[in-house]
């Protein structure tokens, strides 16, 4: 069990390599918890009310927002995605430090209804280096990348309000300064 059970929020831009470094950290650490986020997008093939998501109507979205349940929430393609404040309660409460991936504008909702939460921020070595992440992907065409570059530099500038700044130019680096980042947090 830890000492002193954290919320941690990981952010940076798209292609910084948030995802790879929140998954190593997991393998070496599984006992970091993740929450079931809540959306008002109907479920998909397979996927399960209280584990893949809690899937909400509108109204009843509306009314966990209105009664101040979610530590944050966005709306995306349409439909609203949110982290209820009862999922990271319940989880440190149990003695389990968590982990999200949040944008900035997420990592700032949360720091606002829980200023304990811990903000780490994932940088790219450089914004040549980030596009070529992006475009390496094969996932997005020319319009979503020069969106996702076009807000590099405020998501950076934001970044520069988080309690910890992490350049990924080394994946075994990156990695094991977020692990020490975390196990640092939670003495």
């Amino acid at each position: 069990m830890v000492t002193h059970p954290r919320l941690f929020v990981v952010s940076g831009p798209s292609g910084a390599g948030k995802g790879t470094l929140i998954g190593i950290v997991r393998g070496l650490r599984p006992d970091l918890a993740l929450t079931v986020s809540a959306t008002t997008r109907e479920p998909r093939a397979g996927e399960v009310d209280g584990v893949s998501y809690h899937f909400l109507s509108d109204d009843e979205f509306d009314a966990r927002v209105a009664a101040g349940e979610f530590l944050e929430w966005a709306s995306l393609f349409g439909h609203r995605y949110g982290t209820l404040r009862s999922e990271v309660e319940t989880r440190l409460a149990a003695g389990s430090s968590i982990i999200l991936e949040l944008d900035v504008q997420g990592a700032l909702n949360v720091r606002a209804a829980f200023p304990e939460a811990v903000l780490i921020f994932i940088q790219p070595p450089s914004r040549d280096e980030l596009e070529r992440r992006l475009r390496g992907r094969g996932t997005e065409d020319e319009a979503s990348i020069a969106e996702r570059l076009d807000r590099v530099a405020e998501e950076i500038r934001i970044g520069e309000r988080y309690d910890v700044r992490i350049v990924n130019d080394d994946l075994d680096r990156a990695s094991a300064e977020l692990l020490d980042t975390i196990r640092t947090f939670e003495k």
